[in-house]
């Protein structure tokens, strides 16, 4: 799961793939990034932190970190909340980058529609709720898609 601090709707994205993974049975391994590096080692935004604990899940125990081309390898896929994160990704990865395993987050729910999960950073507590939601729904649809 990448954005572009990884505090805010990346840690939403693990949070909730993990937590719906787990209740699906699926031992997956998900981890979040950023293709922004500034914030490494930071904990997700508390209104990530809130939002996520409203929906019971516990997100506190993330850190920020730089998304790196490796990751194109280690992941069996690499989800994007917006075209920019896949851009910027797809630079850092240079010749790791891999198109079968990059998608919008987006993507599973929607195919061949390109829908960006805005950036809630400076928004209220209701942009973070209807970010968590957008993200929830892409999360349901792709559990879904891996188990048929």
């Amino acid at each position: 799961m990448v954005c572009l601090g990884n505090i805010c709707r990346s840690p939403l994205a693990e949070g909730i793939m993990a937590h719906k993974a787990r209740l699906a049975g699926l031992t997956w391994m998900v981890d979040s990034a950023g293709t922004g590096g500034w914030q490494r080692g930071e904990a997700p935004h508390r209104s990530s932190i809130s939002v996520a604990a409203a929906h019971g899940i516990d997100i506190t125990a993330q850190k920020a970190r730089p998304f790196v081309p490796q990751d194109m390898q280690l992941f069996d896929w690499v989800y994007f909340m917006d075209e920019d994160n896949l851009v910027d990704a797809k630079k850092i990865a240079g010749n790791l980058w891999n198109d079968r395993r990059a998608s919008l987050l987006t993507e599973a729910q929607r195919p061949g529609q390109m829908i960006n999960i805005p950036d809630p950073y400076l928004g209220t507590p209701a942009d973070f709720e209807r970010v968590f939601t957008m993200i929830d729904d892409a999360c349901e649809a792709i559990i879904k898609h891996h188990q048929l």
